[in-house]
């Protein structure tokens, strides 16, 4: 007898959205980086090439890092055009973290070579300062394949610089749990105190410098 293969629990994303628009060159961009206690917030735009999509592309939170290790070399690969950028610790202090999160993600569709003619953004807030069209996607990396392969992009991205930041400040954990406020996290901020990579203005911190 035939194999039955589950059906998946979901729908899988797909280009619908940006097929539905119309027009050539859509973005999906995402964020990733808004809860952690340290480090940059980080977005990811990337235009895919219809004809040379990754297997396997999904929102970044449904997959497992070896999975995402390897769709992100191949949406590199693949994509029409992709970009990363970030915002600062300072500028999340300063603006606040819903607003340096739009601003890296205004900065990654700046960067993207082709430039975007539309947008896919995930959420419900569209960033100030666009130059282009765009339209909100909530939970967009589970709908948008460009959106997915942009949360994927910045996922990865982040991961790596936290790993780094690690190496220069051990103790914290940030290889393992990317600077989100893990217990050990939390701990290690008790014991070893404040970084310069550590967000004034979140909670936790902004307590132990009152």
């Amino acid at each position: 007898m035939p194999k039955i293969h589950p059906k998946p629990d979901r729908p899988l994303p797909d280009l619908s959205l940006e097929t539905a628009l119309g027009v050539p060159l859509v973005a999906g961009v995402d964020e990733v980086g808004r809860g952690p206690l340290a480090g940059p917030v980080t977005a990811a735009a990337v235009i895919l090439d219809p004809a040379r999509i990754p297997d396997g592309i999904d929102d970044s939170k449904r997959l497992r890092e070896p999975a995402r290790l390897r769709l992100a070399q191949e949406i590199r690969d693949s994509a029409v055009a992709w970009a990363v950028a970030h915002a600062s610790v300072d500028e999340i202090d300063t603006l606040n973290i819903l607003q340096a999160s739009h601003l890296a993600m205004v900065r990654a569709l700046a960067a993207l070579a082709p430039a975007a003619t539309h947008a896919l953004i995930d959420g419900n807030r569209l960033p100030r300062d666009l130059t282009i069209p765009a339209q909100c996607i909530v939970k967009g990396d589970s709908r948008s394949l460009s959106i997915a392969a942009a949360s994927i992009l910045a996922k990865v991205e982040r991961d790596e610089i936290m790993r780094e930041l690690s190496l220069a400040n051990p103790g914290y954990g940030w290889e393992k749990n990317a600077g989100y406020p893990s217990p050990a996290h939390l701990k290690a901020l008790q014991e070893r105190g404040i970084t310069p990579h550590h967000r004034r203005s979140f909670a936790p911190v902004r307590k132990m410098l009152c």
